[in-house]
C-alpha cells in the first residue's frame, strides 16, 4: 500500500520524533520539505516523506505554493486547533502507548537542550494523586490551556523578541485499582 493510500491514526503519525519536531516546528511557520530539512538537519528526502505521512494524516495543510527552479514547492503548516479530519482513523491503545513512549523519549533531549537560571525556568511535576473529581477536571481544563496558549503563541524559529521553550504534558485519570509502578 502507498503512503497516500494508507490511513493512520493521528497519535501513530505522530509517534516518531521527528515527526514530533515537525509538528512543533509548523506551528509557528509555513515551511517547503527543504525548509524543514534545514533547520531540523536532516536530508530532504526525509522530511519530505514525513511531511507527506503528516499531510495523509490530516495534521498537516498545504499553506501555499511557489515556483522554484522549474518545479513546485509546498508550503506546510500544523493547524493545531483544526478538528479531526473526516474519516479519520481512531486512535488505538497501541497507537496510544506508542506516542507515550515517543513523547517520554524526547523529554531527556530537550531538557538536556534547557537554558538552565533563566527566571521562571524548569517546572517538574510528577504527580499520582487522588483528587475530587471536580478539582480532576479543573487540572485537565488548566492544562488545555496552557497549551492552547503556547500553541497559538507560536512563532517561527528565532523570530525576534522570543524564546524557544518545551511543554510536554501527559495528563490522565488513572484506573482506581492500580496500584502504581511496580
Amino acid at each position: 500500500m502507498s503512503l497516500e493510500d494508507e490511513r493512520i491514526s493521528d497519535l501513530r503519525a505522530t509517534a516518531h520524533p521527528l515527526r514530533l519536531q515537525m509538528l512543533s516546528l509548523l506551528t509557528g511557520a509555513e515551511l517547503s520539505a527543504a525548509e524543514v530539512a534545514r533547520e531540523l538537519d536532516v536530508s530532504q528526502a526525509n522530511a519530505s516523506y514525513h511531511l507527506r505521512l503528516l499531510l495523509d494524516a490530516g495534521l498537516l495543510v498545504i499553506a501555499s505554493e511557489e515556483n522554484v527552479r522549474g518545479g513546485r514547492a509546498k508550503r506546510y503548516r500544523h493547524v493545531w486547533d483544526a478538528p479531526r479530519a473526516p474519516g479519520a482513523q481512531p486512535d488505538t491503545e497501541d497507537d496510544a502507548q506508542h506516542y507515550v513512549r515517543v513523547l517520554a523519549d524526547a523529554i531527556p533531549a530537550r531538557f538536556a537542550d534547557r537554558l538552565p537560571g533563566r527566571p521562571g525556568g524548569t517546572h517538574l511535576t510528577d504527580a499520582d494523586l487522588w483528587v475530587a473529581p471536580d478539582v480532576w477536571a479543573r487540572v485537565v481544563e488548566l492544562v488545555g490551556e496552557a497549551s492552547a496558549l503556547l500553541h497559538a503563541s507560536a512563532q517561527p524559529p528565532r523570530s525576534e523578541g522570543t524564546v524557544r521553550a518545551n511543554l510536554s504534558v501527559a495528563a490522565f485519570e488513572l484506573r482506581p485499582e492500580s496500584r502504581g509502578t511496580r
